[in-house]
C-alpha cells in the first residue's frame, strides 16, 4: 500500500483537504483508506450503549457490527499507543492510505496552511513535507498549491506515490 500524509497546525484546513482528496482520488477509481491521529482523548462509542458498557466492564476489544459497517475498538488500558506502522499493518489493502497528522513520522506529506492562523510553516524545517497547500502565495523550495485546488494536490500525491 502507498501512504501519504497531510499535516498542519490546528485550523489549517487538514481535515477539509483530506475529505476532498478522498473524494477526488476515489472518484478516479483508486481505493483509499484514512488514518487520523488525535492528540486528545477520543471515544467513538456512546455512554449507555451496549458496546460502551462492554468496554467499561473491562473488555479488551469490542466489535460493533451492523449491515452497513463494523468497527473494532481496542482499549489500550496501560499499553503504549501503537505506532503508525503498526496501525497501517492492520488496514485492509487499498491503493492509498492518506494519513492526517503524524507529522513527526518519516513518510512524505503535504502541509495544509492558512495564513489567518498566524502559524509558521512546518515545511521550512521538515524535508518530509514535499509540498504545501496554502490559501496564500508562498516562496518555497518545493511546490505550493492553492489549498482549494484539490485536483492539483491529488495529481501531485498520485505522481509522488506512483499511482
Amino acid at each position: 500500500m502507498k501512504i501519504y500524509g497531510v499535516v498542519g497546525y490546528k485550523n489549517a484546513g487538514k481535515t477539509g483537504l483530506m475529505e476532498r482528496l478522498v473524494a477526488e482520488i476515489t472518484g478516479r477509481g483508486f481505493t483509499v483508506s484514512t488514518l487520523k491521529h488525535a492528540h486528545h482523548r477520543v471515544d467513538v462509542d456512546q455512554p449507555g450503549k451496549d458496546s460502551f458498557r462492554h468496554r467499561q466492564a473491562g473488555a479488551s476489544q469490542v466489535i460493533l457490527s451492523s449491515g452497513t459497517r463494523w468497527a473494532m475498538m481496542t482499549e489500550l488500558r496501560d499499553a503504549t499507543e501503537p505506532t503508525l506502522a503498526e496501525l497501517i499493518d492492520r488496514l485492509d489493502p487499498v491503493d492509498l492510505v492518506l494519513i492526517e497528522g503524524y507529522k513527526r513520522d518519516s513518510h512524505a506529506k503535504v502541509e495544509a496552511h492558512r495564513a489567518v492562523t498566524g502559524n509558521p510553516l512546518i515545511a521550512e524545517n521538515d524535508p518530509t513535507i514535499r509540498a504545501v497547500a496554502s490559501d496564500t502565495a508562498l516562496d518555497l523550495d518545493r511546490p505550493v498549491f492553492d489549498l482549494d485546488d484539490t485536483a492539483a494536490v491529488a495529481d501531485f500525491i498520485l505522481a509522488e506515490v506512483g499511482l
